[in-house]
């Protein structure tokens, strides 16, 4: 395919398009770790260098790709209501099972995010940097609000921290529930080792569950000690 230069913003804009919606349909097929550079300029149709020129880095991309990722899981969150009559407990269990069910739904967003410390983080710019970092601070802030509505008594600190610590937990989670061939292999050669795989669902729902308890029960200690003499 003959290279031909995009000469306006909307031309601009199109193409970078194209290369986060080819990028965005590899990941549906293979996990971060595979994604190359290369093979994503073969599908776009761009020689590498010519990506390159709407795109700092394969890093870059990714990076774009979480941000837009974790909006579309926010968007899906946003329709889960909580229900009045549940007791407090109730409701953060409830809490806990809808973010855990949404995430273990988008496989893309959990590699994304189980990929972005140790590597999207690495090989761009500071520019790059500032700007995911603004919105995954939006995100997180979106997210502190869906928490309280389900929440309310956790107080904002108290919500934030449920929600980074979920998040963290996320991310820790997807990479020990899905082991390598090997391992999948040591499972199912002995019913012992099989009881030891993790489920990820399962764990965010648990840990979402106790973190949003024990917050709850060490407000509830700060508030029955009264303030300090």
């Amino acid at each position: 395919m003959t290279f031909q230069r995009a000469r306006t913003d909307e031309q601009r804009n199109q193409r970078r398009r194209q290369i986060l919606d080819t990028a965005a349909a590899m990941l549906t097929e293979m996990p971060v770790a595979r994604l190359s550079l290369n093979e994503l300029s073969r599908r776009v149709g761009l020689a590498k260098a010519n990506v390159l020129r709407y795109f700092e880095s394969r890093e870059a991309i990714l990076l774009e790709l979480l941000d837009t990722e974790i909006q579309d899981w926010i968007a899906e969150l946003q329709h889960a209501h909580p229900c009045a009559e549940a007791t407090t407990r109730e409701r953060g269990d409830r809490l806990a099972d809808v973010v855990a069910t949404s995430m273990a739904r988008r496989p893309v967003l959990c590699d994304l995010l189980s990929a972005q410390g140790a590597v999207l983080e690495h090989n761009i710019s500071t520019e790059v940097g500032i700007r995911h970092k603004h919105a995954a601070r939006q995100s997180l802030q979106t997210l502190v609000q869906l928490a309280l509505r389900h929440l309310p008594e956790l107080g904002t600190e108290g919500a934030a921290a449920l929600m980074e610590a979920t998040l963290l937990m996320a991310m820790t989670a997807w990479q020990c529930t899905h082991p390598s061939e090997a391992m999948l292999a040591a499972y199912a050669s002995d019913p012992e080792l099989a009881a030891m795989r993790l489920d990820f669902t399962d764990l965010v729902r648990r840990t979402t569950a106790v973190t949003a308890s024990g917050l709850l029960a060490r407000q509830e200690e700060n508030i029955s000690a009264g303030p300090a003499s």
